[in-house]
């Protein structure tokens, strides 16, 4: 079955089609900027924009980039706060005429790697980690999504949440080689591993690219691998959960 799949995130909106059977991206990705405003109306504007690309017809699996319950933003996370408490389902739907599955980011990308990816068959507490401007957490437990775990929240000393100062944005900010940044991502694994002792974590996002420049710095006892589907996770993921989440948004007729 052919569903596009949409990635949203701070800096960039991509999309490409997707085979929801085999996990295979039958498309290019489309990427448009993220208007500097990150307000609700601008971004679904855009959204419209990546499903006419693709002249697609059909129900969009979507992964964004804050806290995701029923359809509804929850928290504004790297956006504008104006986005918290819109159903997000319903504003893409009436923006694009298509029925649209929103669900955060790291449970989307979760999904691909659960399904066509390193996670696939295995059980127990999974944790998939997007490093990106932010810290993404998706959890399952025996393949079954636990939503919104969103382990970049802890607070963590003099910052709000960790990931102000353990994600890739604040390697950038703060001009850090992968030497200094991999032993604070090192530290928030930690954390993870205490709080919640997982039986795998897996580290996908734009970061986990560059692999082999901060993984040796990992030291927790958990095991931790490297997402195989990188940031093509964000667009099939959202495919597949197209599929087996539950649609919030509806077409009027």
């Amino acid at each position: 079955m052919e569903i596009l799949g949409i990635d949203i995130g701070g800096s960039g909106i991509k999309g490409a089609l997707v085979n929801a059977e085999t996990g295979e991206m039958l498309t290019k990705r489309h990427r448009i900027p993220t208007p500097s405003s990150r307000k609700p109306e601008d971004m679904a504007q855009v959204v419209k924009q990546i499903v006419d690309h693709f002249d697609y017809e059909g129900p969009v699996g979507c992964g964004f980039p804050t806290i995701v319950k029923n359809g509804i933003c929850q928290s504004a996370g790297n956006l504008h706060s104006s986005w918290v408490g819109i159903n997000i389902d319903e504003l893409f739907t009436q923006a694009t005429g298509h029925e649209f599955t929103v669900l955060n980011d790291a449970d989307a990308a979760g999904y691909a790697s659960m399904n066509y990816g390193v996670g696939k068959g295995r059980s127990g507490l999974v944790i998939m980690v997007t490093i990106g401007t932010g810290l993404g957490s998706g959890a399952f437990y025996n393949g079954i999504l636990l939503p919104n775990f969103e382990l970049g929240q802890i607070p963590y000393k003099k910052y709000q949440k960790i990931e102000q100062w353990a994600a890739a944005s604040a390697k950038e900010r703060e001009e850090l080689s992968y030497e200094k940044w991999g032993k604070r991502f090192n530290k928030f694994l930690k954390y993870v591993e205490l709080i919640i002792s997982p039986d795998l974590i897996i580290v996908g996002g734009g970061t986990s690219k560059k692999w082999k420049e901060f993984s040796h710095l990992i030291t927790i006892e958990t095991e931790v691998v490297k997402a195989e589907l990188m940031n093509n996770a964000g667009i099939i993921g959202p495919a597949v959960a197209c599929l087996r989440e539950q649609h919030h948004g509806h077409l009027t007729k």
